[in-house]
Formats: C-alpha cells, sequence, structure tokens
C-alpha cells in the first residue's frame, strides 16, 4: 500500500500522543497540553481510518489462506462472498486514506487572519471596508465560528481604514480561503449630493496562521519598540506605552498592534499577524522561484486582482473568477455567503479533478 510508512508513523505517535494528554504533568502545563490534543484530534481520522484498512486486509489474509485448504462446499461460497465484500471495504478504505493525506484534497483547519484596507475612493471606500468587515464577522458568527479584533484604524466617517481580525473553527479555511483579492462597490455615497454613483474599492488579504512547525523566528531577528497608543486624530487611547510595533530585520515586515491596554496582550496579537505574513511571504517568495503558474478557476488569491464587485443599483453581486452572479446584495452585506462559498468550493474541486 501506498504511503504505509507514513501510516505506521502516524500511528505510532497516535499512540504517543495518548500517553502524553494522559500524563498529569503535560494536563498541568495547559499551552502544551492544548497544542498536544490539536495535533491528536488532527490525525485521529487517518489512523482510526488505517486501523480499519487494516484490520480488513488482516481478514483478507486469514479468509484467503482459509480458501487454499480443502473446504466443504457451503463454506468455500460463503468465504469468497465474504472475502468480495472485505476487499471492497478495503479498497473505500484506502481511498478514504489518499484523500487524508493528500494536500490537494484535504482542507486544513487553519486559523485565519484577515486584513482588509480601504483602497480608491476615500472616505467611501473607508465605510465599504467596515461593511465587508461586518460580513465576514456575521457570516463568521453565524456558523458558531471565532472572531477576534487584532487591531483597527477608523477613519473620520466611522468607516476603517484598516482592520485585522481572526476568525478560527471548523471549516473557516475551507470557505474562506478565496477572499484575498480587491473587492469593488458601485453605490451612491451618502455624502454625494448629485446622485452620482462612485465605485470604490477595498483590498482584503486572507493569511494563514502557521503551527510551530510550520514556521521559527529567531528573536534576535525582531525589533520591538513600545509607545503610547493613540486614536483617530491624536487622541490618547492610554496613559502608558502598551502598544507595540514589531519589525522582523531580515524581511522589513513591520506589525503594529495598539488596540489592547496590556503591552503583552498587544505584542500577542502583533506575533500572531507577524508569522502569518511571514508564512505568506515564504509562500509566495516560493510560488515566483518555481514559476509556477498552474491557477485555479476562482484565481490565483493575488491581493492585486479584482475578484468581486458590488454593485448597489442592481443589488448584484458578481464574482469575476467563476462567473458567479447574485441578486441578493442586501442578504450577503448580512453575512448570507453560503450561495456564494459554494459556488467557489465547487470551482476548486472541479479545477482540482482536472488537474
Amino acid at each position: 500500500m501506498k504511503d504505509r510508512e507514513k501510516l505506521e508513523a502516524l500511528e505510532e505517535r497516535y499512540k504517543e500522543l495518548e500517553l502524553l494528554l494522559a500524563d498529569p504533568e503535560v494536563i498541568a502545563e495547559q499551552s502544551r497540553y492544548q497544542k498536544l490534543a490539536k495535533e491528536y484530534a488532527s490525525i485521529g481520522d487517518i489512523v482510526m481510518t488505517f486501523r480499519e484498512y487494516k484490520d480488513a486486509d488482516r481478514q483478507i489474509q486469514e479468509l484467503e489462506k482459509m480458501l487454499q485448504e480443502e473446504q466443504e462446499s457451503d463454506f468455500l461460497a460463503l468465504a469468497k462472498k465474504e472475502v468480495k465484500d472485505l476487499l471492497a471495504q478495503r479498497k473505500d478504505f484506502s481511498e478514504k486514506l489518499h484523500d487524508l493525506i493528500n494536500p490537494k484534497k484535504q482542507h486544513r483547519n487553519r486559523d485565519l487572519i484577515f486584513e482588509i484596507r480601504a483602497g480608491t475612493g476615500g472616505q467611501e471606500a473607508s465605510l465599504f471596508a467596515a461593511d465587508l468587515y461586518r460580513m465576514y464577522s456575521r457570516y463568521a458568527e453565524a456558523r458558531g465560528w471565532k472572531v477576534d479584533p487584532i487591531s483597527s484604524h477608523e477613519s473620520e466617517t466611522g468607516g476603517v481604514k484598516e482592520v485585522v481580525f481572526s476568525i478560527s473553527g471548523d471549516g473557516a479555511e475551507k470557505c474562506l480561503k478565496w477572499e484575498s483579492g480587491i473587492h469593488r462597490v458601485q453605490r451612491v455615497p451618502a455624502t454625494e449630493t448629485s446622485g452620482r454613483i462612485h465605485t470604490s474599492a477595498a483590498t482584503v488579504a486572507v493569511l494563514f496562521e502557521p503551527e510551530e512547525v510550520d514556521l521559527e523566528i529567531d528573536p534576535k531577528d525582531l525589533k520591538i519598540d513600545v509607545f503610547r497608543s493613540s486614536g483617530p486624530g491624536g487622541q490618547s487611547v492610554n496613559t502608558t506605552d502598551s502598544a507595540i510595533r514589531i519589525t522582523h530585520l531580515p524581511t522589513g515586515l513591520v506589525v503594529i498592534c495598539q488596540d489592547e491596554r496590556s503591552q503583552l496582550k498587544n505584542k500577542y496579537k502583533a506575533m500572531r499577524v507577524l508569522r502569518a505574513r511571514l508564512l505568506d511571504k515564504m509562500q509566495q517568495d516560493n510560488l515566483e522561484k518555481t514559476s509556477e503558474d498552474r491557477k485555479l478557476k476562482v484565481g490565483s488569491g493575488d491581493r492585486s486582482e479584482k475578484i468581486r464587485t458590488y454593485n448597489f443599483p442592481d443589488r448584484r453581486v458578481t464574482d469575476h473568477r467563476i462567473g458567479f452572479t447574485s441578486y441578493k446584495l442586501p442578504n450577503i452585506l448580512e453575512g448570507d455567503l453560503d450561495e456564494l462559498v459554494e459556488a467557489l468550493i465547487k470551482a476548486d474541486e472541479e479545477e482540482s479533478i482536472e488537474a
């Protein structure tokens, strides 16, 4: 069987994790316990399926050995039927295992970090960026996912120039990983007296939070500055140096977080964003080096690519990558993304099959 050695190693790791999770010392160390529990859950389905595969394989071998011996006709007929059924089961288990360990078919369950920035369109663009933040938040909350604000920079009119937040939950990556790109809105701004339709835009970046095994950061590569937080117009948010600016010296990436009153919380959130940005940069650099030219029907995920238009006069939402159009714009902005998400997932699966 293909990948047998890998599956055997996963089963051994599963046994090791069972022992570790029952160890009182590990249980007392909550951060380590949670990390191990997450790993245990992530490979559980694979290990259980592999054990079912091995059990079916063992039964087949035993029956085939018995069939080589002299047996009564009734027993032979029954044994041959059972072997046939077991062969079908083993094939099903083998195909399921292939899907579970095949990265192209497996949907990982990583947490996501969204970065929404107002683009062209001035204040109207910042209001649209706030609309997108609300849309994703409502969609996530309706599905029972956790939305965790990380940082935001509000505009004078109640919109957001930039907002960063995380979404975590079962299925979040599968449903929302295609949202990176330029989102465009066509509508009459509240400040427009002549009733002219304006076109504005916001950029959405979806980053994947890496596991510790995916990315290691040398503390020597970080420059960490602390300063006093300030709100819109220079207003003081608090009187302590709680804001954090982290610079990754090798790449020049800078992350600032000042939303929390606690310096420790700001540092934790800033590191989450930095790790996600570093992983994203590594992946983008790798794609460029290998000159990979395959693009899914739902697009390359390039954040310079216009992916969707929200047209208010026609109450229409169009995803340009897959030719999807819906006339339920108010519902979509309220977080009803199911129809759109299903269309994107279907397009991706069809492209994967063709590839």
